[in-house]
């Protein structure tokens, strides 16, 4: 199933749909050249949990070489650590007293970290972290381009890295540079051209914090879609990419960066055909609930010119180029953003050999931090 077109062979798989499938071979070997592709490139390797929520997954990224996993939310750090993940940072702000109590709480059992953007958070996890006798490892967030959290680069950016340093309880880490808005930019010159400006910003906060004393062990980001660029380019020696282990349609936009491997797709949604009004016409059973939308519509795999028309709540409709599908016909779908669809599901059913008649279960994976939105 690696290119997406391979015939659908599951006869041997009584799944109830809609299901959440992850063809395991392409999982391995995407996990395991994105560990060669770190040290290949010198740089330490923090795949981010966001995308598969999956401790048991995050383990073998670990186990792969990975220094530690990237999470989104505290719950999903909380989550990663139940399920035996020793070193976790939250690439997010964090403000409220009661999530840094927890944090504090979690590096009692972990080595924890999080990011800042402005002071008053800081000195609130400060207090939390001399309450609960821990020390936290904090990266100041840089704006580097996504417009969305971050402070301003340079000197503003050094003056809280001060304080952070100055502040007990706190560790000052470094720098969280992570350009979102870069990892779907389609053509690998504009990522580039991207990636290019953030790196201009990281080293004028470098110099401003050598100005001030200060030096970072840590400069973090980089995702998918970018990671050869911040390697290659600029002064990143930590890089956080998610999607490379499942991939999906909106990633299939992209063109590589040559001489960059590229990844496998490795997540499918199985559906079943529910209803058909004619030959051209097919409904599968999931919609709206089974996989997200926002960064386009599922992909039919393995059918040559089907095409995803609409989706609703519980219905994919799907026109087709020729023949027709029966009742109860199975159907994959590459989803169109992985990371909200894997939220949507309890569990991802791993199978070995998907797309040959060999192909079986063989493994179960919980979705640990399902809907850890706090």
């Amino acid at each position: 199933m690696a290119d997406g077109t391979s015939p659908l062979r599951l006869d041997l798989l009584a799944i109830e749909t809609p299901a959440l499938i992850v063809d395991l071979d392409a999982l391995d070997r995407n996990i395991a050249r994105m560990a060669r592709e770190a040290a290949d490139l010198g740089v330490r390797l923090r795949p981010h949990a966001k995308t598969h929520k999956c401790a048991g997954i995050a383990r073998m990224q670990v186990e792969a070489g990975a220094v530690g996993i990237t999470c989104q939310k505290l719950g999903e750090a909380e989550a990663m650590v139940a399920g035996g993940i020793e070193d976790v940072l939250v690439t997010n702000e964090i403000v409220a007293p009661a999530k840094l109590e927890r944090l504090a709480a979690l590096a009692h059992r972990a080595k924890v970290g999080f990011c800042v953007d402005a002071l008053a958070p800081a000195k609130a996890a400060s207090a939390a972290a001399v309450a609960a006798g821990v020390e936290l490892g904090v990266l100041v967030e840089i704006d580097v381009g996504a417009g969305r959290c971050g402070t301003t680069p340079g000197a503003d950016a050094a003056a809280l890295a001060r304080a952070v340093a100055d502040l007990p309880g706190l560790r000052f880490d470094g720098l969280q540079a992570y350009h979102g808005g870069a990892q779907q930019i389609r053509d690998p010159e504009g990522r580039a051209g991207a990636i290019r400006q953030a790196a201009a910003l990281v080293e004028e906060t470098l110099a401003a914090l050598s100005a001030e004393g200060l030096s970072a062990y840590t400069i973090g980001g980089a995702g998918t879609g970018s990671y050869p660029f911040e390697s290659g380019l600029g002064p990143w020696n930590e890089i956080q990419p998610g999607s490379y282990i499942f991939m999906d349609a909106s990633y299939a936009q992209n063109t590589p960066e040559a001489g960059y491997p590229a990844y496998e797709h490795s997540l499918f949604l199985l559906t079943t055909v529910m209803s058909r009004r004619d030959g051209g016409h097919a409904v599968l059973d999931a919609g709206h609930k089974a996989t997200a939308i926002d960064s386009g519509m599922p992909r039919v795999v393995g059918i040559p010119g089907a095409e995803v028309t609409g989706l609703s709540d519980e219905h994919t409709v799907v026109a087709l180029a020729e023949g027709e599908l029966a009742l109860g016909t199975p159907v994959l779908l590459m989803p169109g953003h992985c990371d909200p669809t894997v939220n949507l599901h309890d569990r991802l059913i791993g199978v070995r050999g998907l797309g040959t008649p060999q192909a079986e279960i063989t493994t179960i994976l919980s979705i640990d931090a399902r809907g850890a939105l706090l």
